[in-house]
């Protein structure tokens, strides 16, 4: 029994991938950070989506240009802000760039009360709204990937057939993987996920407010964590999913200069069944990001 668990630790170390967060807003130094990462042993690279804000998917599509394996993405896509149909064309068109290499990271966005810059130009409709926006969204984003004319009634979009001027299709198939926060333990929250490529954690204590916060992510932990990733297996088996690919991810702080006691922050992890790492540090200052990113890109992966 004890080599069985071994066996299954190894395995789940030897899955980890590990991706890096660009924390800045300077394109140029983000396409260069990307060549820098795919030079270093990383497998994908992220940088964040704002509302004003550097446009990701402009950057993410120069960064195919300069680079041959890394995957590339953002984390995250606040869905509900977006057009589904702008959104749809920008991800396909760096998907193709990329030769079938990005993910979409997807979330509902966040309230005023928690970033009041995010609603600088639009009132939050509330979180329930936001909620089906993002199921809608994600829902007509995946036909219109396909590249073949249908039609949508929903709550929030409509769509008209058309069978004219079709853009070009997606290149991975079924679809560009979809990462989608889902908020442990809330049910509704995590059956969204179950659907989908990835679950992007978040979490509420019972009680806690649903929005989350740094504190309660903070209590997040590794065992908390298994549990959650033996709940959505459970799900995915139940649902027929289990043969489909899934992703756990995991954002965190490693120093990059002690290779062992970065393995030892990340190792718990991969134990719990995460299958990506997520390199991030948001309380850089603006002025040492260019500086951080390089140096921490360079050390490499914290691989156990």
């Amino acid at each position: 029994m004890a080599g069985g668990r071994l066996s299954a630790v190894a395995d789940n170390v030897a899955r980890m991938r590990y991706g890096f967060i660009f924390t800045g807003t300077e394109p140029n130094l983000a396409v260069e950070l990307a060549r820098l990462a795919e030079a270093s042993g990383w497998d994908a690279f992220f940088v964040w989506e704002g509302i004003w804000a550097t446009d990701p998917w402009s950057t993410l599509a120069a960064a195919a240009m300069v680079t041959d394996r890394i995957r590339l993405g953002t984390m995250l896509t606040p869905v509900p802000r977006r057009r589904p149909w702008e959104l749809a064309g920008q991800t396909m068109t760096v998907d193709r760039l990329s030769n079938g290499r990005i993910i979409l990271s997807a979330g509902l966005g966040v309230p005023a009360e928690v970033e009041e810059r995010f609603w600088i130009f639009e009132d939050d409709p509330g979180r329930r709204v936001r909620a089906e926006l993002l199921d809608e969204g994600l829902d007509v984003i995946q036909h219109l990937w396909q590249a073949q004319p249908f039609e949508y009634e929903g709550e929030h979009y409509r769509v008209t057939r058309t069978d004219t001027m079709l853009p070009p299709a997606i290149v991975q198939e079924p679809r560009i993987p979809i990462w989608v926060v889902g908020l442990w333990p809330r049910m509704k929250s995590m059956r969204r996920v179950v659907h989908y490529d990835g679950w992007l954690p978040n979490y509420a204590p019972p009680g806690a407010s649903p929005d989350g916060s740094r504190d309660q992510a903070r209590l997040y932990t590794p065992e908390i964590a298994a549990e959650a990733i033996a709940w959505i297996r459970a799900e995915r088996e139940q649902a027929g999913l289990a043969a489909r690919p899934f992703d756990i991810i995991q954002e965190g702080t490693t120093s990059g200069t002690d290779a062992e006691a970065d393995a030892a922050v990340v190792r718990p992890w991969a134990d719990a069944g995460v299958t990506w790492w997520l390199e991030s540090d948001w309380q850089v200052p603006a002025d040492r990001v260019a500086e951080h990113a390089r140096a921490r890109i360079t050390a490499g992966p914290p691989r156990p």
